[in-house]
């Protein structure tokens, strides 16, 4: 073939493209202004902020039972081969990460089949700071909620609804995790307090500790009820302090293992 016709060819091919990607993005904007999906209101009023709410994890971070949530071992070297990369072993429910319904039901939704449309969504923050100040083991309760809307407004359907309690500063230090006589201690969800968001239509929880449940849980109660009904969590939220209440939106990278029962996330915030 001549470089001309050569030529003459890409041009159709790209413009071919162009016109499939002008048609897609038209297509785009009819659908979010149709309105459809939860997340699109709140994407509609975004100024473009983006705010990670991921850690950056290695075998330092702190994990609920204190083994090292992920291993790295050299798979290929720089200096031999010219490139490099790790095999990784790492368990699903350490660093920033998901608890997908199947994590405490023997037959509920994994990881890899959770709703895309869940994925993308409101973010509403409720700030339990003062309380965690006063008790490690403090709990979003139905009032914090009922305080939220009536500062807010409604609690959208389909949102994450995350505990900012202040425990991600004290990520790098043993109070994330113990007491100084080694018990757990952290903030988390009550039952009574995911019952009435699964009443309002939340689709998801976070919280920036180990667990959705209190340090002090005996019986991991929001686990066993919020998961099985079909909601999914995240833990070890960051950077909660960036965004507002509400009003951003919330982009959950989950993992899609099949038979995943979670795992490790990258979680972003735009406002």
């Amino acid at each position: 073939m001549c470089n001309a016709c050569l030529i003459e060819d890409v041009k159709r091919s790209m413009l071919s493209r162009r016109s499939l990607f002008t048609g897609a993005a038209a297509t785009t904007a009819a659908v979010m202004a149709s309105g459809l999906g939860s997340a699109r209101p709140a994407l509609a009023q975004a100024s473009g902020k983006v705010v990670d709410l991921t850690h950056a994890y290695d075998s330092t971070f702190p994990t609920f039972d204190g083994k090292p949530g992920i291993l790295y071992e050299p798979a290929v070297k720089f200096e031999e081969s010219g490139y490099q990369l790790w095999k990784l072993t790492i368990w699903e429910h350490t660093g920033t990460h998901i608890d997908a319904p199947l994590h405490f039901s023997k037959d509920g939704t994994s990881v890899a089949d959770l709703p895309p449309e869940n994925l993308i969504c409101p973010l509403c923050v409720i700030d339990l700071k003062a309380k965690a100040k006063d008790d490690p083991n403090a709990m979003v309760e139905p009032e914090d909620i009922e305080k939220w809307i009536s500062a807010n407004g409604d609690i959208p359907a389909g949102a994450c609804v995350a505990m900012n309690s202040g425990w991600a500063d004290k990520v790098a230090s043993p109070e994330f995790r113990n007491t100084p006589d080694g018990n757990f201690a952290f903030p988390g969800f009550s039952k009574a307090a995911t019952d009435r968001l699964a009443e309002l239509g939340a689709a998801c929880i976070g919280v920036d500790t180990l667990s959705l449940d209190p340090g002090n849980s005996a019986d991991f109660a929001v686990h066993f009820s919020w998961l099985p009904s079909g909601h999914f969590g995240i833990e070890n939220l960051a950077g909660l302090d960036a965004v507002p209440a509400k009003g951003a939106t919330i982009f959950i990278g989950a993992p899609k293992h099949k038979q995943g029962t979670g795992g490790p996330a990258r979680v972003m915030a735009v406002i």
